[in-house]
């Protein structure tokens, strides 16, 4: 590595860190002014507001928009080389665009493995208390209650309830299948069912079933005590819970909830894909920030810079709509993640082939 790359990625890292404090500064302003009805109303302590919320908010808003941080800050130091004709200098001493790109992809692999880190297991335990701070002081968005819960608690035994309770761990109207391959062995349905622990659950007012070929036995009683592996919580899925887990948590639950055959996933498929195609797109944007910046223009950096926020604005918003469309099951998890990276590859590799030549 010589003394040119090691200023190419000081320039590349110290713009990135110092656009981020810049922005999130600014962000902070701005949110701060939006709740501060919320915070006095509730009269929360400075020390809570500063930990449990806007602590969390910098890493998580960080990584979040790292895409325009990264691509605004190739733009910004790139465009101020090749206005100071130092990307000339660099050609006249020998050095081929190719090579000119090596520093630049030092730094993008540097942020891509911070952003893997700070995503994949830093930021889901950080936002779990940012999460649970928005929900108890300015928007609620856990529910109390659910219905029509159907679930394959493990290989053939199916749970079904009407309806449960978070708060009293009680739920409504149950039912428990068990079957061997395709064949129902019991089935055994209560008035109610509640949580006690360690997968202890009682079933209250129940019949059950059991099945030996042609033969039906019939049983009946007050209080009866069975083991599923599930616990209250996990009946509740939201959205939400995706970003706190880390990444091997991640791919456990979805794993275990595709076992238990729960449709309600996509959510956290998406936020899995993202957790891998968000790093890379440091890449992408690396490569699309200067192509078009490490030529000297007119009008110096005003307009590149113009141009990769409006680039910038239009890969964010790709990434949310395609989101909403696999929530929605117009695409698939895995191709609302990528499509927007392979959309701005598209775009970035004929750019970059141009500007080598």
């Amino acid at each position: 590595m010589k003394r040119l790359d090691l200023y190419i990625i000081k320039k590349f890292l110290g713009t990135f860190f110092f656009s981020i404090v810049l922005i999130l500064s600014i962000a902070i302003v701005f949110d701060l002014t939006e709740k501060m009805d919320d915070f006095f109303e509730h009269q929360i302590p400075l020390k809570e507001i500063v930990v449990d919320y806007y602590i969390p908010f910098l890493p998580y808003y960080m990584n979040m928009f790292s895409s325009l941080f990264i691509f605004i800050s190739v733009i910004f130091f790139t465009s101020k080389l090749a206005g100071n004709s130092e990307i000339i200098a660099m050609h006249a001493a020998g050095m081929s665009y190719h090579r000119l790109m090596v520093p630049y992809a030092i730094s993008a692999t540097i942020l891509f493995v911070l952003s893997m880190w700070l995503g994949g297991w830093i930021i889901p335990k950080s936002s779990e208390r940012m999460l649970h701070f928005t929900d108890r002081y300015i928007q609620h968005f856990t529910s109390e209650s659910a219905r029509n819960i159907q679930m394959e608690v493990e290989p053939g035994t199916i749970l079904y309830i009407e309806s449960f309770q978070r708060r009293s761990k009680i739920g409504y109207r149950c039912s428990i299948e068990h079957f061997e391959g395709k064949s129902l062995v019991s089935r055994t349905t209560a008035d109610r069912i509640y949580y006690d622990s360690l997968y202890n659950w009682h079933l209250e007012v129940y019949t059950m079933r059991t099945f030996d070929d042609m033969h039906e036995n019939l049983q009946r009683g007050e209080l009866k005590q069975v083991t599923l592996p599930i616990t209250p919580d996990e009946l509740f899925i939201t959205a939400e819970q995706a970003q706190q887990m880390t990444t091997p948590e991640l791919r456990h639950y979805m794993q275990r909830q595709r076992e238990r055959g729960s449709g309600n996933v996509k959510a956290f498929e998406v936020e899995y894909h993202k957790r891998w195609a968000s790093p890379l797109g440091a890449f992408i944007m690396t490569l699309l920030g200067v192509t078009m910046s490490s030529r000297k223009v007119r009008g110096g950096m005003g307009k590149n810079l113009g141009i990769g926020i409006v680039l910038t604005a239009l890969y964010i918003l790709f990434s949310t709509v395609s989101t909403t469309f696999s929530v929605n099951n117009v695409m698939s998890p895995f191709m609302a993640a990528w499509l927007p990276n392979l959309v701005f590859l598209g775009i970035s590799i004929p750019l970059y082939i141009r500007a080598s030549q």
